[in-house]
């Protein structure tokens, strides 16, 4: 009920703002961009739960996983999902403030072959993990678990940005911008465990939160280059992990990233 208020706030808010700015200008404009990103994850608690199975696994290390450097992948049409990227599109409702729509396509790799604490218990599942764990040290291995949000950890959000202008010349223009968001995780989630079949669906898991902020330098106020640092709060309490319904996981965590991206204005007389 709390984010659903929040996302009445954060898009009834600037509609005030689109009628009082339209009043003094006669054009409409949008943006969008396109780009990569570097993130970082900060260790986290991941419950399991099935028919026959209870447990959680504690401060769980996880790293982001970059796709090749090559121009093949990264700016070939039929490829560029396959890096994580950053994609954006919004508004500006005034000088100001704009209102965004965007999809942080990250990847988070659960990391094999570490020690982790493990308490619960597993029965039935055929394996050598069968037995009742309380603070016991368990190797994440392929014939335990594989997880992973590859495909990916995707963070779908609105934002709502600020921008003021630091430098400006004759057709450049130098920006900086900061805000807040808020959106849904939306997981293809890469999942084995136990002897369990795999598991690699999309899956709505969950709720996320974030703050950023970038320097932007336009050209001719038509294409302009962006980085941004953003950070942000992740809570997927129903995770996918087997072809079958009951067997869930959850987990949640914090997360930054580093993004550089590319974009264009576009700009509509009313």
């Amino acid at each position: 009920m709390r984010i659903f208020v929040a996302i009445i706030m954060l898009i009834g808010l600037p509609l005030v703002a689109i009628s009082q700015s339209n009043e003094e200008n006669n054009e409409l404009k949008f943006y969008f961009y396109w780009g990569w990103n570097r993130g970082w994850f900060t260790d986290s608690d991941i419950s399991f739960k099935g028919e026959n199975y209870a447990f959680t696994l504690s401060n769980v290390i996880a790293k982001d996983r970059q796709s090749p450097l090559n121009l093949n992948t990264y700016l070939n049409p039929a490829n560029i999902t396959i890096p994580q990227y950053n994609f954006r599109v919004g508004y500006f409702l005034n000088k100001h403030y704009n209102l965004s729509f965007g999809i942080d396509h990250m990847k988070y790799v659960v990391q094999q072959d570490q020690y982790v604490t493990i308490n619960g218990q597993i029965q039935e599942s055929e394996t050598a993990y069968d037995g009742t764990y309380q603070d016991d040290q368990i190797q994440i291995q392929s014939s335990f678990l594989k997880f992973e949000h590859t495909d990916g950890l995707n963070y779908f959000n609105f934002d709502l940005r600020r921008s003021d202008e630091l430098i400006k010349a004759k057709n450049i223009c130098l920006t900086i911008t900061e805000g807040f968001g808020l959106g849904g995780l939306l997981p293809k989630t890469n999942a084995k465990l136990l002897q369990n079949q795999r598991h690699d669906n999309f899956h709505l898991s969950g709720y996320g939160l974030n703050i950023f902020t970038g320097l932007k330098l336009s050209f001719f106020d038509k294409f302009y280059i962006q980085t941004e640092v953003k950070g942000g709060f992740i809570h997927m309490p129903s995770i996918r992990t087997t072809p079958n319904k009951i067997d869930k996981a959850s987990q949640h965590f914090f997360f930054s990233q580093i993004n550089i991206v590319f974009g264009g204005y576009i700009n509509f007389k009313k």
